[in-house]
């Protein structure tokens, strides 16, 4: 069975969609709780699969090393290479991935018309063909805790060293893309070593 382990690093919208998130800012600013600000409304599109962009996609096939998908300001390039690397995956493995990870790929995959070449099933309570290492860690009761934390309670490493998701837009705005891409595969790595603690693989 090939696993395949992965964790997406994403940016706020685009330029060209800010006239049609103005649209909708002004219908929704007086339901919204916190965010009367609408640069503040545009940043949090990052955490939308509607508007916001993918800008790398980290992935580790079984135990092979982490790499990433990487096409700055070509995201449909990205989403495509990624289906092409799913085709052979049995198993998508990641920490949050079924609320945010891989449901964020199949949104973008709709808006920018890339045809994925798996359609999985994204019932809860499951572990196949989505292991969501958050879910599972929980044993999908309330308790939903970040990478980091879940990490650190098992004696793994903690994957934010000088970085961490809330400033991936912040580092790719300066330039530092090279970090971001590398803290993309630490995640990974990260979530693979989760993966085998929870499952009691290579246990010694």
């Amino acid at each position: 069975m090939n696993k395949l382990f992965l964790d997406i690093e994403t940016l706020p919208a685009s330029e060209e969609q800010r006239g049609n998130l103005k649209i909708l800012f002004e219908k929704q600013k007086k339901k919204l709780k916190g965010c009367t600000d609408f640069e503040k409304y545009i940043s949090l599109t990052s955490f939308d699969g509607c508007f916001g962009q993918i800008l790398c996609i980290g992935y580790a096939l079984n135990n092979e090393p982490a790499q990433i998908l990487c096409n700055d300001k070509n995201e449909k390039e990205t989403l495509g290479q990624f289906w092409n690397l799913a085709k052979n995956a049995d198993l998508f493995i990641g920490h949050n991935v079924m609320d945010f990870d891989l449901r964020f790929i199949y949104q973008r995959s709709s808006v920018l018309g890339v045809r994925p070449t798996k359609e999985m099933s994204f019932a809860r309570y499951r572990n196949f063909p989505i292991f969501d290492t958050m879910k599972e860690w929980a044993k999908w009761g309330k308790g939903d805790l970040g990478l980091e934390y879940v990490a650190l309670a098992l004696g793994i490493p903690t994957p934010k060293k000088g970085i961490d998701g809330s400033q991936v837009s912040e580092f790719y705005k300066k330039g530092k893309l090279d970090e971001i891409l590398e803290y993309c595969k630490r995640d990974v790595e990260t979530t693979r070593a989760i993966y085998k603690r929870i499952v009691f693989e290579d246990l010694t």
